[in-house]
């Protein structure tokens, strides 16, 4: 059988522009091929949240499925495999199926509906959906259409210590006849996810000595980015063909063709990371209706890397960088802004705010016992963060722009930024991103020939609010900081095994003790882009007012 893998980026909630995507690939694709195959809830977009809880949305997600079959009525000669969610009929529960719906020659000849919803890190399914009452093949010409929706692939007891769910349904369709395997996804991205879905994949072709085709979406809605990288594996393991990372591609596979090892190369770490967040960024601003952004350029790191991430999502002529220096500015750090910025083509401004943080201290000296105005403390520090995060969002209402933050993970985590200052703006760029990782991205930035100053790189980070400060004085060094971070958070691990893996007992309880305490900024932090396994935002959900120390 030749199938159709249509690795798509809809825009959540677009409904008729979805399905004009969808229709005209099924138009063109419709002679060469039996089946074409789009990704987990491709009518509606994924995730729909709370959309699934409007009559009018689900309404018009049911007349998006009625022009598909007309469509499908004049071309017989194939099908058409989409996502949407279906009303369940039943009186209780949730009332909706995620469903993957076969339908041809003006007939709807099948759903296969999800049988395991997540409810873990960022997926709430159980909040929208049913499980899916049974698992069974679909009959289609000469083959039986063993049809998966996202993470009923994922219960592969060879992966994973613990099995999540009960039911394995990859394995029911098999025992029910399944000759292909097909799952429909919506699976982000996350760094290192892209060669666990490979190996899985490839575990269930190989368990079954069955052709599995697996379809992703691609791109960027809100905080989650979608990698693609569908593929077809056939029965010994090998694939048949793997889609490219972080991009819409179609291509029709045909299910006898032997695989060939050398067709998959696993996704480099560092550009995979780079490229998601350039389609985040990307996407985020097109699907918003934002054609332009602005970034505050310290002349440190991270606000470089934001700034080229940003050039390369929208064009250098859409992006402005401002640098703002304050009396504690060092003025090398303004040259190597607008020298970035000449290297970048982006448009490029100098505001000084010394004359303003100054009126400002006047103005608040006698209420805020100011007597020194060379003892600068957070409070003054702070003022002139949010000085900044002020001067940028007056572009940003002025004309338009996305206000793009800089900070990065490690700083957000232990609360290392200012509320109303450096958090100001519409979306943090880097906020999943750990510094270790900024460094790396940076290096991935300048493999060809240097773009960031090498002097901005090697430079001790600083945030230059003081005189003399360096960001080292107030945290640990960045590589054991990630390293705790990164053990802490994603790993979920305790002080004790911290300690057991030879971070100093001091430097662990106040890691965690300082990502406890502040949750209540993170929470009022722009989304940001997921790149590791566990960002903040929607896919870790903490209480603000709790005591806890573990």
């Amino acid at each position: 059988m030749k199938i159709t893998i249509a690795q798509i980026n809809p825009t959540v909630g677009d409904i008729d522009g979805n399905l004009k995507k969808i229709t005209d690939i099924f138009r063109d694709n419709e002679k060469k091929t039996d089946l074409v195959v789009f990704p987990e809830l491709s009518v509606t977009g994924y995730p729909p949240r709370d959309l699934l809880e409007k009559p009018g949305f689900i309404e018009k997600t049911r007349t998006a499925l009625e022009k598909l079959r007309e469509v499908s009525a004049k071309y017989p000669g194939a099908a058409l495999l989409a996502g949407a969610p279906t009303v369940t009929g039943k009186k209780t529960g949730k009332g909706l199926y995620n469903s993957a719906v076969l339908i041809s020659g003006g007939k709807v000849l099948g759903a296969s509906h999800k049988a395991l919803l997540p409810a873990y890190d960022v997926f709430d399914e159980t909040r929208y959906f049913d499980p899916s009452p049974e698992v069974r093949v679909i009959p289609f010409k000469d083959q039986m259409l063993g049809i998966s929706v996202c993470e009923d692939m994922w219960n592969d007891p060879g992966m994973w210590p613990k099995k999540l769910y009960a039911t394995d349904p990859i394995d029911k369709l098999k025992r029910e006849g399944a000759t292909v395997l097909i799952n429909i996804s919506a699976s982000p991205f996350h760094s290192g996810k892209e060669e666990t879905r490979y190996k899985l994949i490839r575990n269930h072709a190989m368990k079954y000595g069955t052709t599995f085709i697996f379809v992703n979406q691609v791109g960027g809605n809100d905080e989650l980015v979608f990698d693609g990288r569908s593929m077809c594996i056939d029965g010994n393991g090998e694939p048949v063909s793997v889609l490219p990372s972080f991009e819409e591609s179609v291509e029709t596979v045909d299910t006898e063709e032997a695989g060939d090892k050398k067709r998959y190369v696993p996704d480099d770490g560092t550009d995979a990371v780079y490229r998601a967040l350039v389609l985040g960024l990307r996407d985020y601003m097109r699907k918003c209706g934002f054609s332009k952004a602005v970034v505050g350029l310290s002349g440190g790191v991270d606000s470089s890397l934001v700034a080229c991430i940003a050039r390369d999502a929208v064009g250098g002529k859409n992006v402005l960088g401002v640098a703002m220096p304050s009396p504690y500015s060092s003025p090398e750090r303004a040259e190597y802004s607008e020298e970035l910025a000449r290297k970048l083509g982006i448009d490029f401004k100098t505001l000084p705010i010394s004359d303003v943080y100054h009126a400002y201290i006047g103005a608040l000296k006698n209420d805020i016992a100011i007597e020194d105005e060379e003892e600068v403390d957070v409070t003054m520090q702070n003022i002139q963060a949010r000085i900044r995060g002020n001067f940028l969002m007056a572009f940003s209402n002025k004309f338009g722009y996305l206000l793009l933050t800089t900070g990065n993970k490690s700083e957000l985590a232990v609360g290392y930024c200012t509320l109303y200052g450096d958090m100001a703006g519409g979306l943090a760029v880097i906020s999943d991103v750990p510094k270790t990782m900024v460094y790396r991205l940076a290096g991935h930035v300048n493999r060809e020939f240097e773009i960031i100053p090498r002097s901005v790189i090697d430079r001790p980070p600083s945030a230059e609010l003081r005189p003399g400060q360096l960001d080292q004085d107030t945290l640990p060094p960045y590589e054991a900081l990630d390293g705790i971070l990164q053990h802490y958070l994603e790993d979920g691990h305790t002080e004790e095994q911290l300690l057991e893996k030879g971070f100093a007992r001091d430097m662990v309880s106040w890691v965690m003790r300082s990502v406890n305490r502040n949750e209540y900024k993170r929470r009022q932090t722009p989304m940001g882009l997921k790149v590791t396994s566990k960002a903040f935002g929607s896919g870790r959900r903490m209480p603000i007012a709790a005591k806890y120390d573990f």
